[in-house]
């Protein structure tokens, strides 16, 4: 047999409806695969929310009562503002350069003496001083007039108040006295008088005898009755010893 006319090699036939069933398998599998999708993306959704709106009429505002008008309290004086003090803040010289050994040392500058004053100015400032010195004198000299005229005025009537004082004394026991009918002259006789300040007497000693005992005795006894004895207008006046002196012709 020659070749043209071999029987060619077996061939599988292709089975009918093949493509076909392909096709159809994509189309199912694309159907399901968008169910799955739009499936999902059903079930994601968020719930649609209801909104329910309540409404009723508000209650009447309540009348407000007024309230009583702020007191204006005066503002307090502004406080002063710290003084803040500058630091004083040394201020170092430059160290003076040290002289080279062997060099000159500088002389010291001579200070200049001060201006002396003019004859005219020392004369009119020792007239000045001249006068100030007598007018403080003058016025001291015026401050001790004044005193001691204050203390002579003091003592006359310091001395004025004791005579009237002891002359009321002596006018009291010449009114309790009994002298001698013999009695001639006018002697004297002095005692020591020592007195509580109430004026009752405690004693009455002869300090100096009249020279009639007679007469002395007449006084002593006349003193001790008149107790006691008249007080004086001023305190100060007043001394628990008195020297009291006796003439029968005063």
């Amino acid at each position: 047999m020659s070749a043209a006319h071999a029987i060619p090699a077996f061939e599988e036939p292709e089975a009918p409806g093949f493509a076909g069933s392909i096709a159809l398998a994509l189309l199912v599998h694309a159907a399901l695969f968008a169910v799955l999708v739009f499936g999902v993306r059903w079930q994601n959704r968020p719930p649609e929310s209801v909104v329910v709106e309540l409404w009723a009429e508000p209650p009447p505002a309540p009348v407000a009562e007024p309230k009583p008008a702020p007191k204006l309290e005066p503002a307090p004086p502004p406080k002063p503002e710290p003084r803040i003090e500058q630091p004083d803040i040394a201020i170092k010289e430059p160290p003076k350069p040290k002289p080279k050994p062997g060099a000159p040392l500088p002389k010291a500058l001579a200070k200049p003496e001060p201006p002396k004053p003019s004859v005219a100015e020392a004369q009119k400032r020792l007239r000045e001083e001249l006068a100030r010195e007598q007018a403080a004198l003058a016025i001291d000299r015026e401050r001790q007039q004044i005193r001691e005229s204050l203390e002579r005025d003091a003592a006359a009537a310091r001395a004025k108040a004791l005579d009237e004082y002891i002359a009321r004394i002596r006018a009291k026991v010449r009114g309790n006295w009994i002298l001698p009918p013999e009695l001639k002259g006018n002697p004297e006789a002095v005692f020591n008088v020592v007195q509580l300040p109430t004026g009752e007497v405690l004693s009455a000693k002869l300090a100096r005898s009249s020279g009639i005992a007679a007469y002395d005795d007449a006084v002593e006894r006349a003193i001790l009755k008149s107790s006691p004895l008249p007080r004086p207008d001023r305190p100060e006046l007043f001394s628990r010893e008195l020297r009291l002196t006796f003439r029968p012709r005063d």
